[in-house]
């Protein structure tokens, strides 16, 4: 049985501080500090310090050791624990709050929900806000703690690190919002860890890209040693440690239809700031639009262009925006020096790259609407294609800018794209003009899409048709890019065959006049160049085929008949008998069938003698093709059939969509409609997944016709007026008159006999400009057409209308087909 003395001694400890008992546990022990501190194995200073009270709530690893050293019973190792337990709840101090945001939060409600769901999961130890500069990540940070502050029991601690200079500095500033005081600088981190030890807290640390390392290394132990920390961190760049989740904070949805205005955050956002500076848009929105949608709706980018409504209009301050971003600063006078301005912003960012990672920043500007990996890793290298470790070490460089939130990623069936936001590459672009790298960054960034344009000019044809034209598709704005370079620094072997590659795609995809500018521009460049002959053959064929389907048949003859003399002359048969189907297309078009027929045929003995199935194929469709618009539908619908057959072994989409088209028109003249419309409605269907313009121009007219020769007049005019909409945009005068004539037709079958004489005369005029007669095959409809509505209306009356239509341009005409309510006022301008 213990002592009286032993019990008082018992007694005497309770309410004792845990320093004062450490103290007399060491004296009653005969031990020194330094004594004590060797056999614990911790430092002069923390025993000093406990003994003291300058630090509080020691791990129980450190009692335990403490305890040891003392050998201490179990009575009195748990009167120092509960001393410890007890000074460190009497010690603990206020966290520093979070601050209250001074504006409103607009449109964000659904990415606080998200982010707070995910802090709220006890599975998210980590959460990093990550976007580029101006995104608005710590706005969105500020609200996100707000929501979720309720479920931390021992509260949100704010931890702002912009204004933090040195990366040593990020653990006493987190010391510092936690509300303590620790001593010992060489275990800093760990003694936070002890103080917060088991506290259920939500720590929040706001701008650490620029002291990302320590942040990220203070952040792992802390997680380490405190299983109730959730940390909150907004960042341009991901901390990469394990357990760490990510939410990439996006910009504000803008509106992508004029319906859309009133709902879209970044249009009310900018509508908000202005009124703000005392300037209400008001009945402006769709310049607010043209605003937003130009910054992508970036926040800052937002904010600080509304802001530009104290001396601009917002009409002036979206024509500003067209061609610069750099009226956007003048932030908050409050604000630090990156959200004063947007170069600013984005500068910041630029700062803490590396040398290599800078480099490759600025050399990706030079893409246009997004890259590929292969694309970034030649531009890279310089090369046209990248080897295996250059790519490598482009693809690293890529994922640490995508990481830094410089450049964006999208998936899309299997594969990577990358793009910045149109206010990062303007800031590259500058970079790169600084670096003086510019010119042969765009060489070899020309190089590149050449050698792609070449490469899938030889699958345009085949069963990846459609593959190849969207990847074309998707890296127009490079091609643009790259043939502008070429044109622009003469250079001509460049500029000849990458016209020259794309002419066919021009085709497909309806880009008919633009591509006709770039062959003749790149024509113009070689006229003497004896060794881009081969090249020249082809892009003469292009220009012409383009000018044909515009309906410049003079300059479309002329340039065939070039490119056929030069394949003869280079003695190239199968570019010689695809020139002839050329010439034939323009001699169909003029009425001339004979001399369509007879190129045809000649075309298809060369492709013959070739063995060139593809070839033979198309020839047997164009003769089918000249037969049906003569009237000779048997004939028409052996040869298509046969040439149906063919493309489908073959896979190619649009011969075997304009085979169908043919049959399809073949039965709707012979009267069977329900065959034509299944026709139809395949070639339609193949048409628009390939993305073949033509075709599907092609086939909502035919459709449309069966729909009126079925008596269904509404159904026929929505998918004529889709069809001469499409024939229009295209360019394509020839096919344009054919359906204002079917329009006329319904028309008259609606008792619209004004309108129908007014879209009769737009044909005629048409017809007269372009030299292109009525095709046989549609001449005994026409012919109706014109006799009912001459007999519906007085001489006079006719004449005017006919006339008004004459007189008045496609672009006018093809505005769409008038309703009830609109026929009066549009007979009033006959």
């Amino acid at each position: 049985m213990p002592s009286d003395g032993s019990r008082r001694g018992t007694d005497d400890v309770q309410g004792t501080g845990f320093g004062d008992l450490l103290r007399r546990h060491r004296r009653d022990a005969g031990l020194s500090q330094e004594r004590l501190a060797e056999l614990a194995g911790l430092s002069v200073d923390a025993i000093a310090a406990l003994e003291r009270g300058r630090r509080r709530a020691p791990r129980p690893h450190t009692l335990r050791l403490l305890a040891d050293a003392l050998k201490l019973g179990a009575s009195d190792r748990a009167a120092l624990g509960s001393a410890a337990h007890s000074d460190g709840e009497a010690q603990r101090s206020p966290v520093r709050p979070v601050p209250v945001a001074t504006v409103e939060l607009v449109g964000r409600a659904a990415e606080v929900a998200e982010a707070g769901r995910l802090v709220g999961e006890r599975q998210t130890r980590l959460l990093t806000l990550s976007g580029p500069g101006g995104v608005g990540k710590t706005q969105l940070v500020l609200a996100v703690a707000g929501a979720v502050a309720a479920g931390f029991e021992d509260g949100v601690c704010w931890v702002p690190l912009a204004t933090i200079s040195e990366s040593t500095a990020v653990a006493p500033a987190i010391a510092a919002g936690l509300g303590l005081h620790p001593v010992d600088g060489a275990r800093l981190v760990e003694e936070i860890a002890e103080q917060i030890a088991r506290r259920h807290l939500l720590l929040v640390l706001d701008n650490c890209e620029h002291v990302v390392a320590d942040t990220a290394a203070v952040c792992a132990a802390l997680l380490e040693y405190c299983p109730n920390l959730t940390v909150l961190a907004s960042s341009r760049e991901l901390l990469r440690i394990p357990g760490e989740c990510v939410y990439v904070v996006p910009p504000l949805a803008v509106p992508e239809t004029d319906e859309q205005l009133d709902a879209s955050p970044a249009v009310r956002l900018f509508m908000d700031r202005a009124t703000a500076r005392g300037h209400r848009p008001g009945d402006q929105i769709e310049y607010v639009a043209k605003v937003v949608r130009r910054l992508e709706g970036m926040p800052l980018a937002i904010e600080l262009a509304a802001a530009r409504t104290n001396v601009l209009t917002v009409e002036e301050l979206a024509a500003e925006l067209e061609s610069s971003f750099a009226i956007l600063s003048g932030g908050a006078s409050t604000a630090g020096p990156r959200q004063q301005s947007l170069a600013g912003a984005i500068g910041w960012s630029h700062e803490l790259l590396t040398r290599t990672e800078r480099g490759l920043f600025a050399l990706l500007s030079v893409f246009v609407g997004g890259w590929s990996l292969d694309a970034a890793a030649a531009v890279f290298a310089g090369k046209t294609k990248a080897g295996p470790l250059e790519r490598a070490e482009a693809l690293d460089l890529t994922g640490r800018l995508a990481d830094k939130s410089l450049i964006r990623v999208h998936r899309d069936r299997g594969s990577a794209r990358y793009d910045m936001l149109a206010v990062i590459r303007e800031f590259a672009v500058d970079q790169l003009a600084v670096s003086g790298r510019a010119d042969d960054a765009a060489q070899h960034h020309a190089a590149f899409y050449l050698a792609l344009a070449e490469e899938a000019e030889a699958h345009l044809r085949g069963s990846n048709q459609g593959d190849w034209l969207d990847r074309l598709d998707g890296e127009l704005d490079n091609l643009r890019a790259a043939i502008s370079w070429a044109l622009r620094t003469r250079a001509s072997a460049e500029a000849i065959r990458l016209a020259g590659a794309l002419w066919l795609f021009c085709y497909l995809r309806g880009h008919y006049a633009e591509g006709s500018e770039w062959l003749e521009r790149a024509l113009a460049l070689t006229d003497d160049a004896a060794d881009l002959r081969p090249y020249q053959a082809k892009a003469r064929l292009g220009a012409g085929m383009l000018a044909f389907l515009q309906c410049e048949y003079d300059g479309a003859t002329k340039r065939l008949e070039s490119a056929l003399t030069q394949y003869q002359e280079l003695g190239d048969t199968a570019g010689a008998a695809l020139v002839m189907q050329r010439l034939g297309g323009v001699a169909r078009e003029r009425g001339d069938y004979g001399a369509a027929e007879a190129l045809h045929c000649q075309s298809f003995d060369l492709f013959e003698s070739l063995g060139d199935r593809s070839g033979m194929a198309w020839a047997h469709n164009h003769l089918g093709f000249v037969a049906w618009l003569r009237g000779d539908l048997d004939i028409g619908a052996r040869r298509c059939r046969k040439a149906r057959d063919s493309f489908r072994v073959l896979g190619d989409g649009e011969g075997l969509a304009w085979s169908l088209i043919s049959l399809g028109t073949i039965a709707q003249y012979r009267g069977d409609l329900t065959e034509a419309e299944d026709l139809l409605q395949e070639s339609l269907a193949l048409s628009q997944r390939l993305g073949y313009r033509e075709g599907v121009a092609w086939s909502l007219n035919q459709l449309g016709i069966v729909e009126r020769r079925r008596g269904l007049t509404d159904r026929a005019v929505h998918l004529l007026d889709e069809s001469l909409a499409e024939h229009r945009d295209l360019g394509d005068r020839w096919r344009s008159a054919s359906v204002l004539e079917e329009l006329a037709t319904v028309a008259r079958d609606r008792d619209r006999a004004e309108y129908a004489a007014f879209l009769l005369g737009a044909a005629d005029g048409i017809r007269e400009v372009i030299g292109a007669p009525v095709p046989e095959v549609e001449q005994a409809d026409l012919r109706a057409t014109r006799e009912a509505v001459e007999r519906a209306l007085d001489h006079r009356a006719f004449k005017a209308a006919w006339s008004a239509g004459r007189a008045t341009p496609l672009s006018a005409v093809a505005d769409g087909y008038p309703g009830p309510a609109a026929a009066p006022d549009r007979s009033t301008r006959f």
